[in-house]
């Protein structure tokens, strides 16, 4: 998935005058300096670490942080190191390393106090420069990683003392601190770069073993910065494919799964083994058109595309009615506030699509299609290629093992191809990401002026009326003629076996590969 989906959760929180904090504190959490610490109650003197909770993921591929994308990858992530900040299952942003944060009256720098008693696994003590050089690494041209341009406007990082960190700001960016929650944006040690080999962070567990295509083992952390947690004595991460996965939760070999096919999903909640959770996200798996050559660079085959798809009819083979309606743009039911019911989508209309791509010359139109084989996607494809197929266009399906298809790129080469996007706590991710002409993720080649210009004021107006009016124009130039068809956005899925507890119930978060599962208890 592109971080998942893979890749990519996003940014500005404000504080220019009153009038501004107010309209941008509705996602964000508080710009003063009391922000909440941590206080995990941890183990009961009378209870002891017990038990290895087993999750089912796919291989892994790349483990260094500035480049780990998928949900394997990024769960391994979450186990071994901490964030600064993180992101809850409500969208808010939490304390994590960071135990309080402060935003100056200007906007343009948030000061972070850290937690005083966090070490590296190797003893370490950590201290403000490996921040420094966690996020500076993130953002060094020299490295590559995708996750550059979400810094972009970052002037700077300083360190007043050992236990403050300071990020300043070129300008005033409302959803900045969400930046700062992106799935790589794991804390490392200073200095550290052999993050395939080497597994040394702040977190949770240890990497006692890791075996690539067969297993990780962790044990817990019994130094944790965080008292009593995690309450498991280990967890093992075991590399299966999906349907596999699941027969090994179902015979009790796994403990838990988090991504499965829905159908599959549906088929887990009568069994009376297991607990299921399930909850909309910004999520979705957009079926997208290079624009830099023919027929994607002809208006018409777009439009006639949109024409020939019925997203209710995929919506219901595909999520099962699990899932939210899609209009064509990263942007859903999940932002509220920013989603246009009534953006100008072209209705269902296979006889005029056949006619449109006509006039454009093309009478026998034939695409091969690229679909990562996972999730709900392959089932997009097949429900495309018959729904096209009445518009007189041929879809040929080529379904690639995910790893591989998005990590070694050549999902951005291919002509058609079906992306999964996992979800944000932000829209403008999506947007900086995959529909600005520079964005790293350009996966269609799209290349708009008008639409640049309404990305930018998206991101960076502090006019909240003015943010909202610029996401509604983006989703209406994008139903209109864009490259994208988006026709639902997915839930995250899980279920876990009944023998674990999951402290205030078992609750995922929406990019899967985040859940933290420290207050898993073996009951």
């Amino acid at each position: 998935m592109r971080d998942s989906s893979r890749k990519i959760s996003r940014r500005r929180f404000l504080g220019l005058t009153a009038a501004a904090s107010a309209a941008l504190l509705y996602r964000v959490s508080p710009t003063s300096a009391q922000v909440p610490t941590l206080s995990p109650q941890g183990l009961r003197p009378s209870q002891t670490r017990a038990g290895v909770i087993r999750v089912g993921w796919e291989p892994v591929r790349r483990l260094d942080p500035a480049f780990a994308s998928s949900d394997s990858e990024i769960s391994f992530l979450t186990a071994v190191y901490d964030y600064l900040v993180d992101v809850t299952t409500t969208d808010a942003v939490a304390p994590r390393l960071a135990q309080t944060w402060e935003v100056s009256e200007d906007g343009r720098q948030y000061t972070f106090r850290l937690v005083p008693n966090a070490k590296f696994h190797d003893g370490k003590a950590l201290t403000a420069e490996d921040v420094i050089y966690s996020f500076n690494r993130l953002r060094d041209p020299a490295v590559g990683s995708p996750k550059i341009s979400l810094f972009d406007n970052l002037e700077g990082i300083s360190a007043p003392d050992d236990l403050t960190v300071v990020f300043t700001l070129k300008t005033t960016e409302p959803d900045f601190i969400y930046s700062l929650t992106d799935n790589s944006a794991v804390i490392v040690r200073a200095g550290a770069t052999n993050f395939d080999t080497e597994f040394i962070g702040t977190g949770p567990f240890k990497v006692e073993r890791y075996i690539p295509e067969d297993r990780t083992i962790f044990v817990a952390n019994e130094d944790y910065w965080q008292a009593g947690l995690p309450y498991a004595a280990g967890m093992e991460h075991r590399y299966l494919d999906s349907n596999a996965a699941i027969e090994a939760l179902r015979g009790g070999e796994l403990d838990v799964v988090l991504r499965m096919p829905n159908a599959r999903f549906v088929a887990l909640q009568n069994d009376p083994n297991l607990q299921t959770v399930t909850f909309p996200t910004s999520g979705h798996d957009a079926l997208r058109l290079r624009m830099d050559s023919p027929p994607g660079s002809d208006p018409r085959v777009r439009r006639a595309l949109k024409m020939a798809t019925n997203r209710e009819e995929i919506n219901a083979f595909a999520q099962l009615g699990l899932g939210s309606q899609g209009r064509d743009a990263p942007i859903g039911e999940f932002f509220a506030e920013y989603f246009d019911p009534n953006s100008p989508l072209p209705p269902y209309d296979p006889d005029g699509a056949r006619a449109l791509l006509a006039e454009a010359g093309y009478h026998n139109l034939t695409f091969d299609l690229f679909v990562p084989n996972t999730g709900t996607r392959p089932d997009f494809a097949v429900v495309i290629k018959d729904q096209w197929a009445k518009a007189g266009i041929t879809v040929n399906i080529n379904l690639v093992d995910e790893a591989t298809y998005y990590g070694d790129d050549g999902w951005l080469e291919v002509q058609l191809g079906i992306t999964g996007w996992g979800a944000r706590p932000s829209p403008q991710q999506y947007l900086d990401f995959s529909l600005k002409s520079d964005g790293k993720w350009n996966e269609s080649r799209i290349a708009d002026p008008e639409l640049d210009a309404l990305i930018v004021t998206a991101g960076t107006s502090v006019d909240r009326a003015e943010r909202i009016a610029a996401y509604k124009a983006i989703q209406r130039k994008l139903a209109e003629d864009g490259p994208l068809i988006i026709p639902y956005f997915f839930p995250t899925v899980g279920a876990a076996r009944k023998e674990w507890d999951f402290e205030g119930g078992f609750a995922v978060q929406a990019f899967p590969g985040r859940t933290n599962f420290t207050r898993a208890r073996q009951v």
